[in-house]
């Protein structure tokens, strides 16, 4: 008889399924109940036996079998997160359960700090591209050699912010697989070496380029509307870790913590819009013509910046004006050079070693003209487009010279384009110390016509006034339209940070223009003209020429429409995640201490230190197969552990 029953147990799907286990790995050990002890079984109880418990054993298996098919996943989720590799060294966490450690949980909090600000700083810099050439130039006067700090700076951002991220979304992976965190030595120290550099980096440039704050507020000006529904899809992704924790949780504090937490961030980014601005929301048919573009000293992308070329190829590239700087020479001739030095754009420390540092206008005309002002463009490549010359073009930047202010004014008057430039004073002792503005005035005078000129130095404003009425006075300072007016100014010359449309048009109310420098990024190009900027001075005609309109423009009804949809949309699948995510918890089991009711049975759950063990127990058979005093015992269901 027992051969029998030993044939009818080996047969029975249960013991298909508890040995399909074992070849995954988990260790079965069977026994029946106490009861069964110096008993002897009944042919007749085995199948009734069988049919009764095979149901039972189908649900263990399948939510055992579910529960293992994640274990290629977890794995690799606390692999790369603690270097967690094995099953062994790992622990459950169910939600709404403590996810870790004080320690580690102080680990998850610096991780999340990090990843913010991290964020902040590679958005903060990633916008402020327009400005990386003065950045580059800065350092190359503090450390005295040329490399490209700024798109360095952006990559080691960008890579150290990706870094972050990718943890952050292995901890949430592991929170949600019900997995206990613990991060691994390795990445504290990266956490902790990012923020560092973020705290650090952020600080220093606040410091050196403050200035640039004002250009990320700008920026979202135009980008806000997307950060918005980039926002909201992140909280509405992170609604199905949420609300998993929430109904997992067995303390009503917790739960209020942190449902009313997440639904406060939810709700303040619902109504963001309703504190944005930005010029370019505006009513259709209300947007003025593109700002006219003047090339900032040339075409500095294209030929080295205020030489010939450059201007030349401003005019090819569609600029409607040209800006360059004047200094005067020793010996009174006035020429084009923005530094006060000559080291950056000329080859002055081989020609003249002993004059390096010494300035631009100590120098005689006759030295001047000695000076190579083309080889440092293709050896340094400061917006990195010198591959993209041609031979001739390289040719002729090789041969680049100093150029005087009359050669400048001879290339504007031959193409009719605009001229904006700014007059250095000579150092004390020079010879034109005090006649530099009119020896400049004379040769504008003889070589273009006086209405093309905007005439921007505020020295003897009003004697150059009376001298010559059709300049086109400039002012590079706000003021009241009352003194612009006395002044005679008919164009305000402002660095773009102070953009303003309610300024601009108040300006313009009273005919007076507004010129923005330098504007180079079409974001910001894309801002002005919507603000009703007039004109711009770039360093990319050659590219801002082709923009059409502005990159981001939309009325303010289709807007409202966009931003009430993407909350909308949310609002209601965060809802429907909320419900499935009861009513599972609902439909499944409850929780009661360290107990949870599964279907039929009870279904009890305890951790060890390696691992959890799974137990089902006291499963009755029916009444009538139940064991009487004059009939053998009923077998019990086998115990399943995992070890």
């Amino acid at each position: 008889m027992s051969v029998k029953i030993k044939l009818l147990v080996l047969q029975s799907p249960e013991y298909r399924a508890l040995e399909s286990l074992r070849q995954r790995g988990l260790e079965i050990h069977i026994s029946t109940g106490p009861q069964m002890h110096n008993k002897p079984l009944r042919e007749d109880t085995c199948a009734p036996v069988t049919s009764l418990k095979l149901g039972k054993l189908k649900v263990v298996r399948r939510q055992l079998l579910q529960r293992y098919e994640h274990q290629p996943l977890v794995s690799c989720l606390a692999g790369l997160y603690g270097c967690q590799w094995r099953r062994y060294q790992r622990a459950k966490a169910q939600p709404g359960e403590c996810c870790c450690s004080k320690v580690e949980c102080g680990s998850f909090g610096l991780l999340i700090l990090t990843f913010f600000l991290s964020f902040v700083f590679l958005y903060f810099w990633s916008e402020a591209q327009n400005d990386y050439n003065d950045f580059d130039w800065f350092n190359f006067g503090t450390l005295g050699f040329w490399f490209p700090w700024s798109l360095v700076l952006l990559a080691v951002a960008a890579a150290l912010f990706t870094y972050i991220a990718l943890l952050l979304v292995l901890a949430v992976c592991l929170l949600s697989e019900g997995q206990r965190l613990y991060l691994h030595w390795t990445h504290k120290i990266g956490i902790v070496v990012t923020l560092a550099f973020s705290v650090t980096a952020t600080a220093i440039l606040s410091d050196l380029w403050s200035k640039e704050w004002k250009t990320l507020l700008l920026s979202l000006q135009v980008t806000a509307p997307f950060l918005h529904v980039a926002a909201v899809s992140l909280m509405t992704l992170l609604s199905w870790p949420i609300a998993l924790h929430f109904f997992r949780m067995n303390k009503r504090v917790r739960q209020v913590a942190m449902l009313g937490l997440y639904l406060s961030v939810l709700f303040s980014l619902f109504l963001v819009p309703l504190g944005m601005y930005s010029p370019c929301i505006k009513e259709a048919g209300t947007l003025g013509p593109p700002p006219a573009l003047i090339g900032h000293r040339g075409a500095p992308m294209l030929a080295p910046e205020n030489t010939v070329l450059s201007f030349e190829k401003a005019v090819e590239a569609g600029g409607a004006g040209l800006e360059t700087d004047v200094t005067i020479s020793y010996d009174g001739v006035p020429f084009l050079m923005h530094d006060s030095t000559l080291r950056r754009t000329t080859d002055v420390a081989q020609v003249f070693p002993n004059r390096t540092h010494a300035d631009a206008s100590m120098f005689t005309w006759a030295e001047l003209q000695q000076l190579n002002a083309g080889n440092w463009f293709l050896s340094r490549d400061p917006f990195g487009m010198a591959s993209s010359l041609s031979e001739e073009d390289r040719s002729r930047v090789q041969n680049q010279s100093v150029p005087s202010l009359a050669q400048f004014l001879e290339v504007a008057a031959r193409s009719g384009r605009l001229v904006l430039f700014d007059l250095r004073r000579p150092p004390f002792g020079h010879p034109y110390s005090q006649s530099y503005v009119n020896t400049t005035l004379q040769v504008v005078q003889e070589h273009i016509n006086s209405s093309q000129v905007l005439w921007l130095p505020s020295e003897d404003r009003a004697t150059v006034q009376a001298s010559d009425p059709e300049l086109q006075q400039t002012s590079g300072q706000k003021a009241s339209i009352q003194e612009l007016l006395h002044a005679h100014i008919s164009t305000l010359n402002l660095q773009y940070s102070s953009m303003s449309q309610q300024h601009v048009s108040k300006y313009w109310s009273v005919n007076i223009s507004t010129n923005l420098y330098v504007i180079s990024q079409p974001w910001l190009f894309s801002l002005a003209w919507c603000a009703g900027v007039h004109s711009v001075t770039t360093n990319s005609v050659q590219l801002l020429s082709n923009l059409r309109q502005p990159l981001f423009l939309m009325t303010p009804e289709k807007y409202s429409l966009m931003w009430i949809l993407t909350d909308a949309l949310s609002a209601f699948l965060i809802t429907a995640i909320f419900i499935f995510h009861w009513w599972r918890e609902r439909g499944l089991y409850f929780w009661s201490g360290s107990r949870q009711t599964h279907e039929n049975g009870p279904y009890s759950k305890f951790r060890t230190e390696l691992s959890d063990v799974w137990s089902i127990s006291s499963v009755n058979a029916r009444p009538d197969l139940q064991s009487t005093p004059s009939s053998p015992a009923t077998p019990h269901l086998p115990t399943i552990t995992e070890e």
